[in-house]
């Protein structure tokens, strides 16, 4: 299928490995001049060489708002435009409510639904000019509890901020959805080492979980948000697409 993407250019945010570098590997396939950012040099460095002559990548810290605003300023300037906006940045700090502190729930809510919110608001002018889309990378722990309040709340929040600028921005004729992965197996991830680690408990979480047997893959992730980014995908707006193959649970075994 041809998504009608070539020509683009778009900024993703942590693009330098798993998810958001699976995204930036497919849109640069499918034609689209693509900007990265990330915080390790090596890491970035590696990803633009990867990515093809069209890439671009600069180093940025995305809880940094005015930093992250430049960045993509300078993205839309060196890429003569932007079209599409990915904001994959995402983690957590702090486990349980009673074992976290306020600090962490700060710091999980900024590197995820705040750096969202920033990046898409430093994106609207650029976006403006001719349309555009963005995708909000949350996960499935955003509406199947996960071990983490606080993770868990900021990816809820990711996928109602996404609803919510659906309606905003569409007058604008920007289209803003949210895309919750389940747990995706990839090299260096944290599926991919409890399965080196500890393959029994592996073995259980897929065989139990997955009505498949397996996890998710990146490309299977790629392929939707490449999608929903396209005019292919032009009725879909302020959307929560899954894909998590029907995944149980977010995490392996019980939550506490």
């Amino acid at each position: 299928m041809d998504l009608g993407l070539r020509g683009k250019k778009a900024f993703v945010t942590g693009g330098t490995h798993g998810i958001g570098l699976a995204v930036a590997t497919q849109l640069a396939d499918e034609g689209v001049a693509v900007a990265v950012c990330g915080r390790d040099s090596e890491r970035l460095d590696a990803a633009v060489a990867s990515l093809g002559p069209q890439a671009y990548g600069v180093k940025v810290d995305v809880t940094d708002p005015a930093a992250l605003g430049a960045a993509i300023d300078e993205a839309a300037t060196r890429l003569d435009g932007l079209d599409l906006l990915v904001a994959n940045v995402g983690g957590g700090f702090g486990r349980s409510l009673l074992d976290s502190t306020p600090e962490d729930w700060t710091r999980t809510f900024e590197v995820n639904v705040l750096h969202a919110a920033n990046a898409i608001r430093s994106a609207v002018p650029h976006l403006s000019d001719g349309g555009g889309s963005a995708v909000i990378v949350s996960s499935i722990t955003g509406w199947k509890p996960g071990p983490s309040p606080s993770y868990a709340s900021a990816k809820a929040a990711e996928i109602h901020l996404a609803a919510v600028l659906g309606r905003e921005l569409g007058p604008r004729g920007i289209r803003v959805n949210a895309l919750s992965p389940g747990s995706v197996l990839f090299e260096g991830g944290g599926w991919a080492n409890m399965a080196k680690n500890d393959p029994d408990r592996y073995a259980t979480f897929a065989r139990e979980d997955f009505p498949r047997g397996r996890l998710v893959e990146l490309r299977e992730v790629a392929d939707v948000a490449c999608f929903l980014l396209s005019d292919r995908a032009s009725g879909i707006n302020g959307a929560n697409i899954c894909v998590d193959a029907a995944q149980d649970h977010p995490t392996a075994g019980r939550l506490y």
